[in-house]
């Protein structure tokens, strides 16, 4: 079996030509607005440099540095998946990289800052695996449309297994969902949540209870069950946590 290297996730299709016009000036306020951002919100954030094949920024979050210090991430940057993520899904990563690039090349260039892929897979975290759902978009880009830097959102997945790739375009209910078996991307639709689930969900992160949020929205409680129900069947998850972790991932709030 052919070991994955760290060159294998740097290909043609995304290969950074123009080191001329790159100006690492703004990087640091790059990563500036996003450790503010981070620390505001807890959110798990690194940033790529494709030119130099690195990461130029991890944050302090716990949820993508599997006991490792963000310094030790930034040391790894891209053996981290070679070393955290499992073998198998390794590959399933390469293959996302690849397919990713391609429909990313065929969006107009003063479109592509508009669009972000996600997907989700297994990081190791003492030895045990722990699903995470991780989101790539545009930072910074040559003059002819090659991402120089990305920005990574990692999440909990509201998923049960690795995979679910998904291209989406901001401000849009449409996107496109890749088929590992045809490897040919399909296009789907967000489910539309109504008003009243999306504040269902909005007071359940709030913390309130079932009986608390009816009273709030002056409702009986077996209303608030039905919209619960009706929430779980559109976002095919089975509780509220991954309700809100759906919703929260696919900005339906």
């Amino acid at each position: 079996m052919t070991q994955n290297r760290v060159e294998d996730f740097f290909i043609p299709e995304n290969e950074v030509k123009l080191s001329e016009e790159l100006d690492y000036g703004p990087v640091e306020e790059y990563i500036s607005t996003a450790d503010a951002f981070s620390r505001s919100t807890y959110q798990s954030i690194y940033i790529i440099d494709y030119f130099r094949k690195k990461f130029v920024y991890v944050s302090r979050n716990s949820l993508i540095l599997c006991g490792l210090s963000p310094e030790k991430m930034l040391e790894l940057s891209y053996r981290f998946y070679l070393e955290y993520v499992p073998e198998n899904e390794q590959k399933m990563l390469l293959e996302f990289n690849r397919a990713g690039f391609e429909f990313f090349n065929n969006i107009p260039a003063g479109d592509k800052r508009e669009w972000y892929i996600q997907y989700d897979f297994h990081v190791l975290k003492d030895k045990r695996p722990v699903l995470i759902h991780h989101k790539l978009t545009p930072l910074a880009l040559t003059s002819d449309g090659r991402i120089w830097l990305a920005l990574c959102v990692v999440s909990p997945s509201n998923h049960t297994e690795a995979g679910h790739i998904e291209i989406h375009h901001v401000g849009s209910d449409e996107y496109y969902e890749y088929n590992r078996v045809t490897r040919r991307w399909m296009k789907s639709s967000v489910p539309m949540l109504t008003d009243g689930e999306k504040t269902v969900i909005t007071l359940s992160i709030q913390g309130l209870t079932m009986t608390e949020i009816a009273d709030k929205m002056c409702l009986s409680p077996e209303t608030i069950k039905k919209y619960r129900k009706q929430i779980f069947e559109k976002l095919d998850v089975s509780n509220i946590s991954e309700a809100i972790v759906a919703a929260t991932n696919n900005k339906m709030l």
